[in-house]
């Protein structure tokens, strides 16, 4: 295999995400079309695939690029752009109040067929945009702030509850079982509550890199 391969493929993987991406939103956005002639479970079943996919080459092109040692400005530049417009694409999506249950049929604790609120995506949101600007600022001086392992299970957790969402929300048969209900809830909140979490290990670090930045030398 020719060392412009593997130094392309990765990017490739990157670039086909984006692709996979837009594909995905125009499938939501059909999926939330209302009218007698929207089949709404075979579109969101199509786009629970189409997460499914673009999700798996997150992981695959970040494993070829570090396996082969070919990570690339353009990689560490668009693959954390993809991933955030991916995952916070899909949980907008997921917190349309077309998703919402009709009062007179909602379950137990939720008003969301996807299990998603509003103020889960502020709060998935504001992480991003938190690490986001930390990391701006701490790479501006000339230091590697790449995602750690929290930013990785973080990643993960929302690969599994967004899809895990839009497949019992859009399947009637799925959404009337107490178990999948149940699974769904587990993982939206565990993506919020893990969301959260991650952030920590970037606060400290930063903390520690801008004190040491403010120490005089000796």
């Amino acid at each position: 295999m020719s060392s412009t391969f593997r130094r392309a493929l990765p990017n490739g993987l990157t670039v086909a995400r984006l692709v996979i991406a837009a594909a995905f939103f125009a499938t939501m956005t059909r999926t939330l079309r209302m009218g007698p002639h929207v089949d709404r479970a075979l579109w969101g079943n199509i786009a629970t695939a189409l997460f499914v996919v673009a999700a798996a080459t997150d992981f695959l092109d970040g494993y070829l690029a570090r396996r082969w040692q070919v990570v690339s400005v353009f990689g560490r530049i668009m693959d954390p752009f993809v991933d955030k417009v991916l995952v916070l694409g899909a949980f907008v999506y997921l917190a349309s109040p077309r998703f919402a249950i009709p009062e007179e049929l909602s379950y137990e604790r939720f008003t969301m067929t996807t299990g998603v609120q509003s103020w889960m995506v502020v709060v998935i949101l504001a992480r991003e945009l938190l690490v986001t600007s930390i990391r701006g600022v701490i790479e501006s001086r000339g230091v590697s702030f790449g995602a750690d392992v929290a930013g990785k299970l973080k990643m993960l957790i929302q690969s599994i509850a967004a899809p895990l969402a839009l497949g019992v929300a859009v399947n009637e048969g799925l959404l009337a079982q107490a178990g999948w209900r149940l699974a769904r809830d587990i993982f939206v909140w565990a993506a919020v509550i893990v969301t959260l979490w991650s952030c920590i290990p970037y606060l400290i670090k930063a903390r520690v890199l801008l004190q040491s930045d403010r120490e005089p030398a000796r």
